[in-house]
This record gives structure tokens, C-alpha cells and sequence, in this order.
């Protein structure tokens, strides 16, 4: 079950390839992550120094009056991957026209995993058809549950 969820990567970019890594949080924003409050729009994912980062994503406080001094919200978050991965991530970032993008977070037993992916963006006529089959299956859906 996801806790936090980036809905518009699956209209706006095709998916290559996917990868699942922990996530360095304070403790009240593991707390505030639990609680669903995050976002990860407009977030992506960068390898500096042999680092994963998690760029743009914003936490919410858990509690508004129990926030430590200097806290931000939108800071860079560290990805915990093996160096294997973080090499494989920055081979990608490198080529041109694709980004990573974190897709989802979520719990695994006891810990918080981030769901990120190497994308490519969408043109205009791949998401028309995104749209077309999408409005195909609504119609389709509608009259099975209509002849019910």
C-alpha cells in the first residue's frame, strides 16, 4: 500500500526502468509520511558525488507547533541504494532525454522504501492515446455494471 503517490508520472512519461530505495527521514518525517503527508509532485532524483538525492519532494510536518528550528520541508533527501544502482541511475541521468522520477512511497515491514523510475517523457499524441484508452475502458466498465 502506498503512503505517498506521484499520479502523474504514469500520464506524463513512459517507464524504462524501476528501482526501490530506502530513503534518509528525520523521525517526525517518517511520522508526517505515515500520516500521508507528502508530496512528490514535481520531484525528481540526482546523483552527486556517488550519492543519490531526492530532489523537490515535500514533507509536511507532523505537528505544526513541534517543528525543530531550521526545518524545510522541500530539503534534499538522501536515496539508499547499492553503488551498483547509484552508477546504473547516473548512466541514465546522463542520456539525453531521460529523467528519474520517484513514483511512490511506501512501507516494507517496518521500514519506508521510495519506488523511483528512469523515465521518458511523453509527446502530445501519446498522451491523447493514453486518454482514449482510458475513457475505452470507463465506457466499458459503465455498461458491465449497467446490464447488472
Amino acid at each position: 500500500m502506498s503512503l505517498i503517490q506521484n499520479k502523474k508520472v504514469y500520464f506524463n512519461y513512459e517507464i524504462l526502468e524501476r528501482y526501490e530505495a530506502g530513503i534518509e527521514l528525520l523521525g517526525a518525517e517518517v511520522k508526517a509520511v505515515r500520516a500521508g503527508r507528502g508530496s512528490l509532485d514535481g520531484s525528481h532524483v540526482t546523483v552527486r558525488g556517488g550519492e543519490a538525492y531526492l530532489v523537490g519532494a515535500t514533507i509536511q510536518p507532523y505537528q505544526a507547533g513541534n517543528v525543530p528550528k531550521g526545518y524545510e520541508a522541500t530539503r534534499n533527501r538522501r536515496l539508499l541504494l547499492t553503488k551498483d544502482e547509484i552508477a546504473e541511475i547516473g548512466a541514465h541521468e546522463s542520456k539525453k532525454g531521460l529523467t528519474i522520477v520517484p513514483v511512490s512511497v511506501y512501507n516494507k515491514k517496518y521500514k519506508l522504501k521510495v519506488e523511483i523510475a528512469v523515465v521518458r517523457g511523453k509527446k502530445t499524441h501519446d498522451k491523447r492515446e493514453t486518454i482514449k484508452k482510458r475513457e475505452a475502458e470507463r465506457d466499458v466498465m459503465r455498461d458491465i455494471k449497467s446490464e447488472r
